[in-house]
């Protein structure tokens, strides 16, 4: 019966260093082609644009960044509160929908921070 096929490279024979060489840049040129395309770069968190008005801290922890989000709502609910009152009909109405959506956030808000891990 007629073999089709070669035999396998054995253990023992070795390749030159040429092509060893050139195996490495072959490999060194893979490595970067599929680093550049499936790694992502890294994100900068904060932006040093001359333009930006306001800036939170990037020490600034979890708690803190809450406890000044559930305040600002507080001052929110108290705002709408005070317009809805003041209106009425559609206007009314439609006031009393924002407050329900500041009072929910404030909700959440609040038991996020419950919840937070404290350092």
């Amino acid at each position: 019966m007629v073999k089709i096929t070669p035999n396998p490279p054995t253990a023992d024979e070795h390749e030159s260093r040429v092509q060893s060489a050139r195996n490495k840049k072959l490999d060194d040129a893979a490595n970067r082609a599929l680093d550049f395309y499936l790694k992502p770069t890294p994100k900068k968190e904060t932006s040093d644009k001359s333009d930006t008005i306001f800036r939170i801290a990037p020490d600034v922890d979890s708690e803190c960044l809450l406890a000044n989000l559930s305040e600002n709502l507080a001052s929110a609910n108290a705002m709408i509160n005070d317009l809805a009152f003041g209106l009425e009909g559609s206007r009314r109405h439609f006031a009393l929908g924002i407050l329900q959506v500041i009072e929910v956030s404030e909700l959440l808000a609040n038991r996020a921070l419950d919840i937070v891990e404290v350092r």
